[in-house]
C-alpha cells in the first residue's frame, strides 16, 4: 500500500493507494484484484477488499464503491450500500467517520481529498473525460458544500498512466486546447508521426489547483509500464489480453 506524505500528515484521516500484490486472484487478475467489473471470481474481488480494508484497519463492510462511468457525477455518501445498488458516479463525498470511500483504477487518475479540520474526505475517478468534464470541481464543491474550505483540501493523486505510455490520437488534444490553449503543456510529440503523449496526471493537477487547492501530492508511478505492481487496461489491450484487474484506492475518516 502507497501513501501520500501530504494526507499522511493529517490528524483522523487514513488512506492507502493498493498495489496488485497480497491478493487471493490468479492469473490476469493477480492479485489484488478488487473490482467487481472485471471477469474474475466475485468471491476474489470480496476477500481482496476485506484484505484491503484489514490493512487499514477497518472491516470490509465500510468500503464504497460507485458505478464508474467516467463523468463529473458526485454523491455523497452517508452509509454503506449493497453492491448492487451503487450509484452510477466518479466521486465521493462524506463526512461519515469510519466509512471508507473507494475508487477503482486501471490507468486513469485516483484522487483522494481530505479537509481534516472540517471532517470532510473525498475520492475522484479522473479518467480524461472526467477531468475535462469536471470531476475535480465538482468534487470539491461537494466537499465545500459540506463545509470544507477549498484552500485547506489536501489532495493525494495515485498511480496512473505516465505521460511516457500514454499515446493518444491526432484529434485528442482538441477538446483540451479548446478548454484552455495552456493545456498544450500537457502534450508532447510522440515517436508516431502525428501522435501525441498525454500527461493526465499534470492536467489532473492544474485542475485541483484552479479549484483552489494549495497542498496537492502527485505519487511517481506508472501503472501502464509496472506491470508487476499495477494493473493496467492499456497494458491489456497491447498484449491483447481479454480482461484486466482493477486497483483499489481508499480514504477514510478516523472516530
Amino acid at each position: 500500500m502507497l501513501t501520500t506524505g501530504a494526507l499522511n500528515d493529517l490528524p483522523a484521516v487514513r488512506h492507502g493507494f493498493f498495489c496488485r500484490t497480497g491478493g487471493v486472484s490468479e492469473g490476469l487478475f493477480s492479485s489484488l484484484n478488487c473490482g467487481y467489473g472485471s471477469g474474475d471470481k466475485p468471491e476474489n474481488v470480496t476477500e481482496n477488499r476485506r484484505r484491503a480494508m484489514a490493512e487499514m484497519d477497518l472491516e470490509g463492510g465500510r468500503l464504497v464503491t460507485a458505478y464508474q462511468v467516467h463523468s463529473p457525477a458526485v454523491v455523497e455518501v452517508t452509509k454503506p450500500w449493497a453492491r448492487e445498488d451503487a450509484p452510477k458516479a466518479d466521486a465521493m463525498v462524506t463526512r461519515e467517520r469510519q466509512l471508507v470511500l473507494g475508487i477503482l483504477t486501471a490507468d486513469c487518475v485516483p484522487v483522494l481529498f481530505a479537509e481534516a479540520e472540517a471532517g470532510v474526505v473525498g475520492a475522484a475517478h479522473a479518467g480524461w473525460k472526467g477531468a475535462l468534464t469536471g470531476v475535480i470541481e465538482a468534487t470539491v464543491a461537494a466537499m465545500a458544500a459540506l463545509g470544507a474550505d477549498p484552500k485547506r483540501i489536501v489532495a493525494g493523486i495515485g498511480p496512473a498512466i505516465a505521460q511516457r505510455s500514454y499515446e493518444v490520437g491526432p484529434e485528442f488534444p482538441a477538446p483540451f486546447l479548446e478548454q484552455h490553449a495552456a493545456n498544450a503543456d500537457f502534450f508532447c510529440p510522440s515517436p508516431r508521426d502525428g501522435h501525441f503523449l498525454f500527461d493526465i496526471k499534470g492536467y489532473v493537477a492544474r485542475r485541483l489547483s484552479f479549484a483552489g487547492l494549495k497542498s496537492i501530492q502527485s505519487l511517481p508511478c506508472d501503472t501502464c509500464a509496472e506491470d508487476t505492481r499495477f494493473f493496467s487496461y492499456r497494458r491489456s489491450c497491447h498484449r491483447k489480453e481479454p480482461d484486466y484487474g482493477r486497483g483499489l484506492s481508499a480514504i477514510y475518516l478516523e472516530p
